[in-house]
């Protein structure tokens, strides 16, 4: 909530430890604060927020009731108000928004698993009985966990059962390890992690019991795939059965934090984002509204599901808000998610294009698959290619919609209705009709329809800061977010993305957007997968490097390739100056093209090369 950050912060520095900063914790009271606490607060919020309160009446202000005065002297109170009035932040919980029975019948599946399915009414009740066990353990409201699962119902039941209890999940992809997840704990001091035992051959629990040993702050570890619980473990297993309700003393507010998202960027450490009930309800609905999402849909969740797309964007909340039915599975097999389009009626799934290209081979050596019920694809996570997207749409015969936006809560989608001219070769328009966007030049000056320009967007889904006030400089001090993609305006009012700020190539001085040369690239019938990176070079200071994945038919050389993007119109300077053919791209564990790794490889070789 507004507000609330800036109150514990206060009194942390204080001194007072973090368990104990409960919402309805009372100064005087719980906190037992002293005359010198006192007045240091109500010098710092008169230094800070020009906010006079007097703490010496004989009410005891709780630190919900002192952060809510707090909220209305901070930027961006205002618009919360009109947020309010129009009905785009509305006072709800994401659990009852996504399995309350008042609104959908109890009876209709809601949740299918690899080995076990949940009526919506079974799953209202282990929500419940999974809180009411965290409880029990020790979970308490205001405290984060970090939850690390693969994509199975534990992962949902127990996300949906930490917001109930006003605890806080914060979502970490399980191939993150404990380079990114130091990081993480730092500035999230967790008191539970939450992780499978084993996973993809990797042991996550040692590396959980490792962390602990580390931070202070995790005094628990719940754990799938073990049975009982002894050492500080806890069987997550074992959490999720039906059982008596949720504590019902648990204070909440629809504008507190429900849940922790992690940045998806290319570089830098992951950056904790809070999202609140309201803003991420408002973005839940209206994506869903704009994905056809309806109580007969059937989403098939095979990207992580601790990744905002695959969550919340519509995704899995998107969809039992709506009443429809989830369907988990793995990225990894692509018939294994092909058998499940046809066993269960799939009507809308999301990809990464990586992973649409997977399903496309699939597909062609199948074939025997009905998958007729598939209404929508929709591809998001990297810009896709106008043949890939034409391929999509005759292969598996359903729309193919783009989605661009980031978890800092900003959503671009093509609608269902578009024409394919528009829907395979832009990456959407806003889906909340609050959304205020900007494409600005280097000087943050606004450029022409047409012309590429960094996306700048604030509106009721999107943060206004990240957690801990961290990288400040991805805001203006007007309130916007800094997306760092660039983009242009397509006449149809849809984006298209040309590539990113940091993800520019600079050859000599002119500028090189690496997705506008790899739409290009992926145009030639002899490349199946392209990425463009910049490499050293001597006297440009950077040229590109051509990364292809052939498809079939032979893999274009560089003398090929450079001609056919010079036929196709693409200015010289922007041509490849080096092609390496590779059986696959690098990804990230969202599914991203690693150009990390790509860039390290090209400077090896160079290396090696003298």
């Amino acid at each position: 909530m507004a507000g609330i950050e800036e109150v514990r912060k206060i009194l942390r520095d204080l001194g007072i430890e973090e368990e104990l900063l409960r919402d309805d914790a009372q100064l005087r009271t719980h906190l037992a604060l002293d005359s010198v606490d006192l007045t240091q607060i109500q010098v710092e919020l008169a230094d800070r927020f020009a906010t006079r309160v007097d703490l010496w009446t004989e009410h005891d202000y709780t630190v919900r009731q002192l952060a809510d005065i707090v909220g209305e002297r901070l930027p961006g109170a205002g618009a919360h108000r009109e947020y309010r009035d129009r009905g785009w932040w509305r006072p709800e919980f994401l659990d009852d928004l996504a399995v309350s029975t008042r609104v959908h019948a109890g009876h209709r599946v809601a949740l299918v698993g690899a080995d076990r399915t949940f009526t919506r009414t079974e799953l209202e009740a282990a929500v419940s009985g999974c809180a009411a066990r965290l409880a029990h353990t020790g979970v308490r409201p205001g405290e984060t966990v970090i939850v690390q699962l693969p994509n199975q119902v534990q992962i949902v039941i127990l996300v949906l059962a930490l917001i109930r209890l006003g605890a806080r999940p914060a979502l970490v992809l399980p191939a993150l390890r404990e380079h990114e997840l130091e990081s993480v704990l730092t500035a999230l001091t967790p008191t539970v992690l939450a992780v499978p035992a084993r996973h993809q051959r990797f042991d996550h629990l040692r590396l959980a019991e490792k962390l602990r040993e580390r931070h202070p702050s995790v005094r628990t570890l719940l754990v799938s795939g073990i049975t009982g619980s002894a050492g500080g473990r806890v069987s997550i297993d074992e959490l999720i059965e039906a059982g008596p309700p949720a504590p019902e003393d648990v204070v909440r507010h629809p504008s507190d934090t429900a849940l922790f998202l992690l940045s998806s960027g290319t570089t830098g450490a992951p950056k904790p984002i809070a999202r609140t009930h309201e803003a991420l309800g408002h973005v839940i609905r209206t994506s869903a509204a704009v994905s056809g999402l309806t109580p007969h849909s059937v989403f098939l969740a095979v990207l992580p599901v601790t990744h905002a797309f695959a969550f919340s964007g519509p995704g899995i909340l998107g969809t039992l808000a709506g009443g429809g039915k989830v369907v988990l599975a793995a990225p990894e097999d692509a018939a294994v998610a092909m058998a499940l389009i046809e066993r269960e009626r799939v009507t809308h799934c999301a990809l990464t294009p990586a992973l649409a290209r997977q399903w496309l081979t699939a597909s062609a050596a199948l074939g025997s698959h009905d998958l007729s019920s598939l209404q929508v694809l929709q591809i998001g996570g990297a810009r896709l290619d106008e043949s890939t997207a034409t391929r999509l749409a005759e292969a598996f015969g359903c729309r193919i919609q783009q989605v661009y936006g980031m978890s800092e809560g900003q959503l671009n989608f093509t609608r269902l209705e578009d024409p394919p001219e528009v829907a395979f070769t832009t990456q959407g328009r806003p889906s909340s009709p609050g959304d205020e966007t900007l494409v600005v030049d280097g000087e943050g000056r606004r450029v022409t329809d047409g012309e590429i320009g960094e996306l700048l967007v604030r509106g009721p889904g999107v943060i206004t800061e990240y957690h801990g006030s961290v990288a400040a400089a991805s805001f203006t001090p007007d309130g916007f977010y800094r997306t760092g993609d660039l983009v242009r305006r397509h006449e149809s009012g849809n984006f298209v993305v040309a590539g990113r700020v940091k993800d520019v190539i600079n050859r000599g001085g002119e500028k090189i957007p690496a997705d506008e040369l790899e739409a290009l690239v992926l145009a030639h019938p002899g490349v199946r997968a392209a990425a463009a990176v910049a490499m050293p070079h001597r006297v440009l200071g950077e040229a590109v490097c051509l990364y292809v994945v052939g498809s079939d038919d032979a893999v274009p050389s560089l003398r090929e390739m450079r001609t056919h993007l010079e036929d196709g119109g693409l200015a010289r300077f922007k041509l490849p100056e080096r092609l390496i053919e590779v059986p696959e791209l690098p990804l990230t564990a969202v599914g991203k093209t690693d150009k990390a790794r790509l860039r390290d490889d090209i400077r090896a070789r160079l290396h090696t090369e003298g």
